[in-house]
């Protein structure tokens, strides 16, 4: 009986030793191979729709979601006391070929230039914004293949290429300070790195979360 007991004991040993040695394996390649993260999110270079003229809001059809190409007409505003000549510039335009994201209404208001009606993105040409810890940014280069999924569509993957690397941490355009008193506490910084997606059949949000695996071998 002895005996018989502790051929048990030997062989639960011996597999909680092989567990622990393969997930240990696993952790080694991964970490040999790959740098990976998921603090990443699927975005675009933001475009804002904005008025040429200071004038009352007349017109403004648009909605979150939508499509729209470059040059076409989103809204009108009063002339005012300009003269018919200045048409053109009382028509709102959409600046770049996109999705809008996010829309104001200020239909009845007297809006300026420069003031934001709505919030634009270029959705063909979407990319991700990882942030990598500072101590990984030396295996890093421009070209590296990446494999990319994203919450959106739990069950794809997606492939990228690192295209740059940012030449400050996140930290730096925080409008917050990182420290507010005498004591200081070292904190990893987060280097943003652009990873270019390659083309794809399904349509991606601009802020879903994406989790990111850098081929560094």
């Amino acid at each position: 009986m002895n005996g018989k007991r502790k051929v048990l004991i030997f062989s639960v040993l011996i597999i909680m030793a092989l567990a622990i040695a393969g997930v240990g394996m696993y952790y080694w390649f991964e970490n040999t191979n790959y740098v990976s993260t998921e603090d990443a999110q699927v975005t675009g270079d933001l475009v804002n729709v904005t008025p040429q003229i200071a004038g009352k809001l007349l017109v403004f059809n648009v909605s979150e979601g939508q499509m729209v190409q470059k040059g076409q007409i989103l809204g009108r505003q009063d002339l005012g006391s300009l003269p018919d000549s200045s048409l053109e510039m009382a028509i709102i335009r959409a600046p770049i070929t996109g999705i809008i994201l996010k829309k104001q209404n200020y239909l009845g208001v007297v809006v300026s230039p420069g003031q934001t009606l709505a919030m634009m993105a270029d959705s063909s040409h979407l990319y991700i914004n990882a942030n990598i810890e500072e101590t990984k940014l030396e295996r890093l280069k421009p070209g590296q293949v990446v494999d990319v999924s994203v919450d959106q569509f739990p069950d794809k993957r997606f492939s990228g290429t690192v295209d740059s690397i940012g030449q400050a941490s996140s930290a730096t355009f925080s409008l917050l300070p990182t420290s507010t008193g005498g004591t200081f506490t070292k904190v990893v910084q987060k280097i943003p790195v652009k990873i270019t997606l390659a083309k794809t059949d399904v349509k991606l949000l601009p802020g879903t979360n994406a989790v990111i695996k850098i081929h560094v071998k």
